[in-house]
């Protein structure tokens, strides 16, 4: 039987690489074995070949697909017997295309039969005497042209930026007599995706409103009502548990999507494998308003303070916001201003009015239609001649003009970086405090409806920042408060002389 045959191999020649296992041949789980290579390589059609030609296999992290896809692109070179066979393994870069090449690498280089039959290259795997190979490219190769592809593995299709890679390679399988298309990811958030109309043709093929026998659908997911943080849940939707994945990680993960807000949507996605919305709110309006009172700003007067300062030079608001630590919790003032023109344009459109924010002092409306640097300077020295300021970070967008007279006025200030490696460790770590309702803002309803515009944006390695293209309106203050957590906690990770390179990556407050 085909599907026997697989497993001989991968159990004969292929090792684990990493870990405990490290260099210990491959076994195979038996969900392995049940849900994907019996019935992908041992049911055939009327002609005794191979029945399905595309499966897509939608699985939780940490179950171990890299080894497996791994392992299955090295029996389609070795051991299918295609003549001339081109195994492609495709991903959304190259670093990813990577992990699942320098995994095959060191399979062949683990096994001397392996290894006598082939030559290793950067980015391929090449048979002796033969043209057959493995190629790893990626959606931004330079060419993606030209394969006469007998075997794609596509990895974390979710991540793909496009349609095009798929597109491409799955059309250059006709010539090849039973060729294969893999199809194996994690749950991902944009619905407009080519992942997300694979997940959704699986569906469909899985519940038989639509008829294709030749379309494998392996799909591990959790119900709506189910409570995603039980562990009955947990083992529903990973196979792998007590294999390549421990329950006590996955009670950590649970644990760490009890306690942030924007943690539960990646929990759902990489650990239930439950496809989240694109568009993420960060945290509710009861949570930023738990921990406030009607404190005196005076009763802080010369204590030490950090500030963060987002200019602003037409329409925006420019916000200066000092947090002052409080024992375990933080004490935040906001001071901000708008244009005059900006004030007017504002009245009579849709969300906040200026006007309301302007009477009850939270805003200062500067003349004319920018902003006058003037007013700013004043406002800030006044404000931080009351408090022991350590340091003030700031955008360097639009900086180069009051930035220099602060510094001239005896203000350390520091340029901020606005991308994930800058962000995301405060805006992670206000969360906690919000969440803990030790962030206390003193009721300041115009930090409390730039909080409540927020959308957050994450990067694959679930880095967050503040989204300003897609927050609802205005969040000048709230980027302001993450960039003075930003430099207390530069400052605070310096005096305990810790080995920091932030800016590189993420301060650990977890």
């Amino acid at each position: 039987m085909s599907s026997e045959r697989v497993t001989k191999f991968i159990e004969t020649f292929c090792t684990h690489v990493k870990g405990e296992l490290a260099r210990k041949p491959f076994i195979l789980d038996e969900w392995q074995k049940t849900d994907i290579i019996n019935p992908l390589y041992g049911t055939f059609d009327e002609n005794g070949l191979r029945q399905y030609r595309t499966a897509y296999i939608q699985i939780p992290r940490k179950n171990g697909k890299s080894n497996l896809i791994a392992a299955l692109g090295l029996y389609h070179l070795f051991a299918d017997n295609e003549p001339g066979t081109e195994v492609i393994v495709a991903a959304a870069d190259r670093a990813q295309a990577g992990i699942i090449h320098e995994i095959q690498k060191q399979m062949v280089m683990n096994s001397p039969f392996l290894s006598k039959k082939c030559k290793v290259y950067r980015n391929s795997i090449v048979l002796n005497n033969d043209s057959s190979f493995i190629q790893a490219i990626s959606a931004d190769a330079n060419t993606k042209h030209g394969f006469n592809a007998a075997a794609i593995l596509f990895d974390e299709v979710h991540s793909q930026p496009s349609r095009e890679l798929w597109d491409v390679l799955t059309t250059a399988t006709g010539a090849r007599r039973q060729p294969i298309t893999l199809a194996i990811t994690t749950a991902g958030h944009d619905k407009q995706s080519i992942c997300y109309e694979l997940y959704d043709y699986a569906r469909k093929v899985r519940e038989g409103s639509i008829e294709d026998s030749t379309f494998l659908p392996v799909l591990y997911e959790i119900d709506e009502e189910d409570d995603i943080h039980a562990p009955s849940t947990w083992a529903k939707v990973n196979p792998g548990i007590g294999s390549s994945i421990k329950l006590e990680y996955l009670q950590q993960q649970s644990d760490k999507a009890k306690q942030l807000v924007t943690y539960e949507n990646t929990f759902r996605r990489l650990h239930l494998n439950q496809w989240t919305s694109s568009e993420e709110k960060w945290v509710s309006d009861e949570d930023f308003m738990s921990g406030c009172t009607a404190f005196d700003p005076e009763d802080y007067y010369g204590l030490p303070a950090w500030g963060g300062l987002d200019l602003a030079a037409t329409e925006d608001i420019t916000a200066f916001v000092l947090i002052i630590p409080d024992g375990d919790d933080f004490k935040v003032l906001l001071k901000a201003w708008v244009t005059s023109a900006a004030v007017e344009r504002r009245r009579g459109r849709t969300g906040a009015d200026y006007d309301a924010f302007v009477k009850k002092g939270l805003l200062t409306v500067t003349d004319g239609n920018s902003t006058d640097y003037r007013v700013l300077r004043r406002d800030i020295l006044e404000m931080c001649e009351n408090y022991d300021v350590k340091g003030i970070a700031f955008d360097r967008w639009n900086s180069s003009t009051l930035i220099p007279d602060l510094v001239d006025d005896g203000l350390e200030c520091f340029a901020f970086g606005q991308g994930f490696a800058s962000m995301s460790a405060p805006v992670k770590n206000l969360e906690i405090l919000i969440r803990g309702a030790r962030l206390d803002h003193g009721y300041n309803e115009l930090l409390r409806w730039m909080c409540s515009n927020i959308q957050i944006k994450r990067d694959p390695a679930e880095n967050l920042k503040f989204d300003k293209s897609k927050s609802s309106d205005k969040i000048d203050g709230m980027v302001a408060l993450a960039m003075a957590m930003g430099q207390y906690m530069i400052d605070l990770a310096e005096d305990d002389d810790e080995d920091t390179i932030y800016g590189e990556r993420d301060i650990l407050i977890l």
